[in-house]
């Protein structure tokens, strides 16, 4: 059976991650992109990596470009706009496609373990959100509009 410690990515400055590395953390995922109208979500997945992250809680943003052209810049722009305009200091991934035959592996899983709305397996749009267990399946999906504060009761639970 497959998990998400099967996968590895890239982080922003190009070393590869195996996920593995978070075994027995719950992880929350979500394709970003800096000039779309949920942006401002940064600063709440900010909180809550500052306020789950000692507990466990990994969030990983992987920049993706494939809705709108919003995040057209390169690794290096992406990540300076994260830190200077939000201070985001949880991990962020080189980027990737989230859809699509060129659509990262792990986002192929992720999509299949949890579908969206109707069944369908695409991401809709930025900051779709997934919230992985401990054990490495997903627990939740979570769309662009849900508020990373609104996620906190079931980040709570997959930390205890």
């Amino acid at each position: 059976m497959t998990t998400i410690y099967d996968f590895e990515a890239q982080q922003i400055d190009g070393k590869t991650v195996p996920l593995s590395k978070f075994k027995g953390k719950p992880m929350l995922i979500v394709n970003t992109a800096s000039a779309c109208g949920y942006t401002p979500q940064f600063a709440g997945l900010e909180e809550l990596h500052k306020a789950y992250g000692g507990k466990g809680l990994v969030v990983l943003g992987f920049p993706c470009n494939q809705f709108g052209s919003q995040d057209p810049g390169s690794n290096e722009e992406i990540s300076s706009f994260c830190q200077v305009n939000y201070g985001v200091s949880f991990p962020m991934m080189a980027k990737i496609d989230v859809n699509g035959s060129g659509a990262h592996p792990l986002y192929q899983w992720l999509t299949k373990e949890a579908p969206g709305v109707l069944g369908t397996t695409s991401i809709k749009w930025n900051f779709t959100k997934f919230l992985v267990g401990k054990d490495g399946e997903v627990i939740k999906r979570f769309g662009p509009q849900d508020e990373p504060k609104s996620l906190k009761k079931d980040i709570e639970k997959a930390l205890a």
